[in-house]
This record gives C-alpha cells, structure tokens and sequence, in this order.
C-alpha cells in the first residue's frame, strides 16, 4: 500500500501499490490545478503540464520520469512531477501547486 501525503492540504491518502498520483489526489478532494489549469488541463494525457507537483520525500517510490515529464519539466527540478503521468508504489510527501 501507497501512503500520499499532500503536505498543503494537511491530508493522507491510502492507495493500492501503482496508483496514479492525479487520480488519488482528485478522488479525495486534492486540488492540483491553478485557475489557468482549472481551465485549460488536458485530462491527465501528460500534455498540458498542469498538474505539477513537488515531491518532498519518497522520490524513490514513484515510477521514473516519463519521457512526456522530461520534455514539459525540463527547466524545472528533478523534485517535480506530472500527477498525471506519477505512479505511486509507496510513502510520498507531495506539495502541490509548487
């Protein structure tokens, strides 16, 4: 079992072992967009880049950076990742809207 931190919004979240980190947080209530991605997000396809998050512990539980990330978080910290594109396979602290 997956145990997501969302360190902003003061909240835990348990999820299966390979759980997609986007769809966890808005299935409990986790708001990852700002007003502009509220709008204009792609729906978790890795293309809008709004999904953002940092990572703060437990990089080394999530599925590696997909080529999609590496592309739209290129000047970005290696600490952020798409939502949409994180798989979670153990204990993470996240930050959202970094």
């Amino acid at each position: 079992m997956a145990n997501i931190k969302f360190v902003n919004e003061d909240r835990e979240v348990i999820a299966a072992d390979g759980a997609n980190l986007r769809l966890k947080a808005l299935e409990n209530g986790v708001d990852l967009y700002t007003l502009m991605g509220k709008m204009m997000n792609c729906g978790g396809y890795g293309q809008c880049g709004t999904c953002v998050v940092e990572i703060v512990e437990g990089m080394e539980n999530l599925s590696p950076r997909t080529d999609v990330e590496n592309r739209k978080l290129k000047k970005k910290p290696d600490t952020y990742r798409l939502a949409c594109q994180t798989m979670v396979n153990g204990p993470v602290l996240v930050k959202t809207k970094p």
